[in-house]
């Protein structure tokens, strides 16, 4: 499938460019984001992948793509050329990386003085782990979320890498990049994006720290409204392996749960919200849960104002009729993947094009530089199409 080049690009980005300078995780997914929402981003990725399709498809998805070297001269003057004409860059290595490389920050805003320069990490441009390697895992754990989740005495379950990358990443960077870009546009100053996976999972925890301060959370896992402790706010398992998410904080919610599993005259369930019976609460309902099927449960729920949902897989949970009927996923080319969020109702986003073959733009971003045709022959190590 071609690329649809020459198209004017809609959504609220439109008219912003984005350098990203090629990593993995969380840079990238800010690249996604603003892709997704008209922003040209043109991603610089290494000669060692020219011509291959990406291993990230859904990630490097509304992108174009240039290979260059940006460990040889020649190939950081085109990248230097490149960030000359964008209003944002992307770069997500260990902190001094890019200034080794001649593409740091301040090279780039002295050439680009609106230029807004996003920075993503986990630890941060300073501090003693600025350093040291790390994943999502580690940066949640440093920064109180991991020890927060989870059963007391049980081991922390890992929560996928949305917490970390995701969200205190990836997001994060995305927010601090058109928040900056506003100010820019407004002054004509550019700046420095610090975007630190441990300081946007802390700010995650901005409610929990909240109710922590004023004495309504504790700090112990497994015992508080949203941890699990609750037996109105967990996950229970039903009789063929599956699961039911009540939510049922509100008392009209916890009224009609209650009368859904034939608890309403309960004496046990009086209190809702005695934490002493707690435990036992959530024993009782974990067995009456256990009785029928995630499917009987789902049938019995349905249409009562409860806050009880399934807990559908990956794949399961595009075909749900809700998020069918917003299209919240969709499936191009058989790769099923989330659609552009969230959504603008004066200017909506074309839907994001395919992930491109890495390289497959080189020559068309260099000649669009206005390099002439010995350099551009030099430094197109890519393929020289415009397909994927």
């Amino acid at each position: 499938m071609t690329e649809r080049a020459g198209a004017a690009a809609r959504g609220p980005l439109a008219g912003i460019r984005v350098v990203e300078l090629g990593g993995i995780g969380p840079g990238p997914f800010a690249g996604m984001l603003l892709a997704d929402q008209g922003a040209e981003v043109i991603r610089v990725d290494r000669p060692a992948e020219a011509g291959t399709p990406s291993r990230h498809p859904v990630l490097h998805r509304g992108r174009r793509s240039v290979v260059l070297d940006v460990k040889d001269p020649a190939g950081v003057e085109a990248a230097r050329r490149l960030v000359d004409t964008a209003d944002a860059l992307i770069e997500g290595f260990r902190p001094g990386v890019t200034e080794r490389l001649g593409l740091g920050p301040k090279e780039c805003l002295a050439r680009n003085p609106r230029l807004v320069y996003g920075r993503m990490t986990g630890w941060g441009q300073d501090g003693p782990l600025a350093q040291a390697p790390g994943h999502d895992i580690n940066y949640i754990a440093v920064a109180g979320a991991l020890g927060a989740l989870g059963d007391d005495g049980e081991v922390p379950p890992v929560p996928l890498n949305l917490v970390g990358d995701m969200g205190g990443g990836g997001m994060l960077l995305a927010l601090g990049i058109t928040t900056a870009l506003v100010h820019a546009q407004r002054t004509g100053v550019g700046q420095v994006v610090d975007a630190a996976m441990t300081d946007g999972t802390a700010i995650q925890l901005a409610l929990i720290h909240g109710l922590l301060g004023v004495g309504r959370w504790t700090d112990a896992r497994g015992a508080n409204l949203f941890d699990g402790g609750a037996p109105f706010y967990r996950a229970y398992r039903t009789s063929d392996g599956g699961h039911m998410a009540v939510g049922s904080v509100e008392p009209q919610f916890h009224a009609v749960l209650l009368d859904v599993l034939g608890l309403g005259d309960d004496p046990l369930f009086a209190r809702q919200h005695d934490r002493a019976n707690w435990p036992r609460m959530a024993q009782r309902m974990a067995e009456v849960f256990a009785t029928r099927t995630r499917d009987e449960w789902t049938a019995a729920f349905d249409g009562t104002e409860s806050c009880v949902t399934p807990v559908y897989g990956l794949t399961e949970a595009a075909h749900h009729p809700h998020n069918a009927a917003r299209g919240t996923y969709y499936t191009e080319d058989g790769l099923l993947q989330p659609a552009p969020a969230p959504r603008f109702a004066a200017t909506p986003a074309d839907r994001p094009r395919p992930a491109p073959v890495i390289g497959a733009h080189t020559r068309e971003v260099l000649e669009e530089l206005g390099l002439d045709a010995a350099a551009v022959d030099a430094l197109a190590l890519g393929p020289s199409t415009t397909t994927r």
